[in-house]
């Protein structure tokens, strides 16, 4: 399908962290393209997440639903030309305290939407489904390519395996136009405070201890929204033939362990931040908790794919990145306060002890 025709965007979860500010980015890059979004609005979702000028405008149209809904999935699919598929369960802690919804919705609502864009062969150009780094669980090299075995550790992880494999599946079967993105950790604004960097920023709002697992050692790749969305703006857009039936990677390349994320920001939010003391994660203000059930040790992407096929890299620094995203929820107070209460899970050790995580 030629790309000037393309003009019917259905997003999935996009009241959610990475939906919200990829509809955000979008929407206002490209002003002929309507976008409509799909969403349950689980704790997770807030429609206060999409802007009121979106909310308002002619070229948006919000749909409260399942993506488990037959029906309503059938009726939106057939109206689009690409489908950005971003609803999901994704917290792992959650889907330790109680992992049946992970399985129902990230797996049987991938399928629903899978079957409904096989009927719709003829219109759909692109369906980009969002995976993650977790299904490779702990990393077996020091760089983790789109090859890197599928090694899930926690049931959300395993959840989503069954969708990012399914959706092969589908491309490999059916020939559907499919695109499978893995993301590495992804942080910014509108991120539910479950998450590491809400969960510390807000702490130290509040004026209240950081709560570390275990050492604090464990690795992540971290890549600022933005740029995440920005990696999905280019799969929409380049030639078909150099991304369906395709996997990405999107990450920066860097590992940082959860002590270093602590550190940078307390720097940022903290007058002499972690200068003022080097053991400032040991300090009275840290709560040391022991590591989460499923812990992934250490993930650092190889993003070298989706560089050399489509010219997509990191721009926004892990710095500015942080800076960003504390200026944004000292701003938006309204947005979070409500969802204090929500920033820990509680999960059941080995050996009996209820932490929360």
């Amino acid at each position: 399908m030629p790309e000037s025709n393309i003009k019917n965007i259905l997003v999935t979860g996009g009241a959610g962290f990475i939906g919200s500010n990829t509809l955000i980015y979008l929407f206002n890059k490209y002003p002929d393209y309507k976008f409509v979004v799909l969403d349950a609005l689980t704790y997770a979702g807030d429609i206060k997440s999409i802007p009121e000028d979106i909310r308002k405008s002619p070229r948006f149209e919000f749909c409260y639903g399942d993506i488990r809904n037959v029906r309503v999935v059938d009726k939106l699919v057939g109206e689009s030309d690409i489908i950005i598929h971003f609803a999901a369960e994704s917290h792992v802690s959650r889907s330790i305290h109680d992992d049946a919804i992970f399985f129902e919705t990230d797996v049987i609502g991938t399928q629903r939407l899978m079957s409904a864009v096989l009927q719709n062969l003829n219109r759909i150009d692109r369906f980009i489904h969002m995976s993650t780094s977790e299904v490779y669980g702990t990393a077996l090299s020091q760089f983790m390519d789109e090859s890197h075995p599928l090694n899930p550790q926690s049931p959300y992880a395993a959840a989503k395996v069954g969708a990012d494999r399914l959706v092969a599946a589908y491309y490999a079967t059916y020939k559907v136009p499919a695109v499978i993105v893995r993301s590495f950790n992804v942080f910014g604004p509108r991120q539910h405070l479950e998450k590491l960097f809400p969960r510390f920023i807000t702490s130290v709002l509040l004026n209240e201890p950081l709560t570390i697992h275990g050492t604090g050692d464990s690795k992540r790749d971290f890549t600022y929204v933005e740029d995440t969305a920005k990696a999905i703006d280019v799969i929409m857009h380049a030639p078909r033939e150099k991304v369906i039936g395709q996997v990405f990677n999107i990450g920066t390349g860097e590992s940082l362990s959860i002590k270093d994320v602590a550190h940078m920001v307390l720097s940022e939010m903290v007058p002499g931040g972690k200068k003022t003391n080097p053991e400032i994660l040991y300090a009275s203000y840290a709560v040391n908790v022991g590591d989460r059930p499923g812990q992934v040790f250490r993930h650092t992407a190889d993003a070298r794919k989706i560089k050399a096929a489509l010219g997509w890299e990191p721009e926004i620094s892990l710095e500015d990145g942080i800076h960003r995203t504390v200026e944004w929820y000292k701003q938006n107070r309204d947005w979070w306060k409500h969802k204090v209460w929500m920033r820990h899970v509680p999960i059941i050790t080995d050996e009996g002890k209820v932490e929360f995580h």
